[in-house]
């Protein structure tokens, strides 16, 4: 790969120390701060704040993206929520009770999303299309590899540092938020230093004319994006299927300490899941070469199909969470990976941020309905294997969207 790309990769690294800890600790931390306050309802309440941050993000992005296709201004927008995700992760070591703590984590990920938005249209600045497959691909590789670093720096301090400092756990968890904040701020120095935006728009005012025409714009991109019907067809399927992976990814360790399964078995799965995703998402980058893109992302929907209705009717134990968990690191990040080089292929590289807008807000609403759907029908029925099977529907309508949709990228 070119310098350019390894320091675009590298964020991938830095962040996703947040994204582990916050499906591995932040979760079991937040269960034992709400049993503290003698509340049991953890699904429910986790779904809900996951649904609250997608949902924020949501509808700033396809505001905040067409600002940031001016030139100059992408970057900026980054440091902005990326800054205010490692403050906020640090600050996640100062509440003592669960409703000030989800606040804080809820702005923490508000600001690893909105990042994540702009260093997805980033990659249009840092590659050509026939290496975007192969550079996304890496980029999430690296990332679940790189990220168990820190995870096990944690995890060493969680479980070793009561016995060796004489902390508690509670203590030493949240230091490991530190941990994880430096981390995440070392690997996204590469990127600041030496990021350029090669497609933009230019205004004379770049602020004030963006502002001025933004609302606008959004609207002549909607309508550009329904004229457009490869694309519409793959940003509803995107929706659909996207609901999946986010909720399997974010309720998963809530949902096994809600079946009782112990937390040392739920962490360690999830820590050999990176070691799964880590070799299959660059495998998958080459089979998109070979199968294309949209070949391989039909393969991951059938594989997640498959790995909810596990979750529902088998998923009882620590030995079949960790099956869960070994299968949805064989396909977790080859279909975000490619979801997201696919898309790039399909839009104008000089509105690149505005078009990523609308692909954040398909899939964070897909987040706000899928968390919400999980905790909704959990709160309801008692039964979280229910709320879980329910995806399934979305599942099986992406795939018809998919299997309707010409994929241009393919020469016939």
């Amino acid at each position: 790969m070119t310098s350019a790309e390894k320091k675009w990769v590298i964020y991938d690294v830095g962040n996703s120390a947040f994204v582990l800890m916050s499906t591995a600790v932040v979760p079991i931390y937040a269960n034992s701060l709400l049993k503290a306050a003698g509340r049991t309802d953890i699904v429910s309440t986790w779904g809900y704040a996951q649904t609250i941050a997608s949902l924020i993000i949501a509808l700033l992005m396809p505001i905040l993206g067409s600002i940031a296709d001016v030139q100059g201004m992408k970057i900026r927008f980054f440091i902005g929520f990326f800054g205010t995700g490692v403050i906020t992760t640090c600050a996640l070591a100062l509440p003592l009770t669960w409703l000030p703590f989800l606040i804080v984590y809820v702005i923490a990920t508000i600001g690893l999303n909105g990042s994540l938005t702009f260093y997805d249209s980033m990659l249009i600045d840092t590659t050509t299309n026939d290496r975007m497959d192969k550079v996304s691909s890496h980029g999430f590789g690296w990332g679940y590899i790189g990220s168990t670093i820190p995870f096990m720096l944690c995890l060493a301090l969680i479980f070793g540092g009561p016995h060796t400092l004489g902390w508690s756990t509670a203590a030493c968890t949240r230091a490991s938020f530190l941990i994880v904040a430096v981390w995440w701020l070392i690997f996204t120095i590469p990127l600041l230093t030496s990021y350029r935006q090669r497609h933009y728009r230019t205004t004379a005012d770049h602020m004030g004319e963006a502002i001025h025409g933004t609302l606008h714009e959004i609207g002549t991109t909607f309508r550009n994006i329904m004229r457009n019907k490869p694309l519409w067809m793959f940003m509803i399927a995107f929706f659909l299927y996207i609901d999946a992976v986010n909720t399997v990814i974010s309720m998963s360790t809530s949902y096994g300490t809600q079946l009782g399964i112990d937390s040392t078995q739920l962490v360690i799965a999830l820590l050999v899941t990176q070691f799964v995703a880590f070799p299959c998402s660059l495998a998958y980058g080459r089979l998109a070469r070979i199968f294309s893109a949209k070949t391989m992302i039909v393969a991951g929907v059938v594989a997640y199909m498959c790995i909810v209705l596990f979750a529902a009717f088998f998923l009882r134990s620590a030995t079949e969470f960790w099956i869960l968990a070994i299968s949805v690191g064989v396909f977790q990040g080859g279909i975000q990976a490619l979801s997201r080089s696919y898309y790039g292929k399909l839009i104008p590289k000089n509105r690149a941020n505005e078009y990523y807008g609308f692909y954040d807000v398909f899939g964070k609403t897909a987040s706000i309905l899928g968390t919400l759907l999980v905790a909704t029908i959990t709160s309801a029925t008692g039964n979280p294997s229910i709320g879980v099977l329910s995806i399934a529907i979305l599942l099986t309508g992406a795939l018809v969207f998919l299997t309707l949709q010409k994929d241009p990228t393919v020469k016939p």
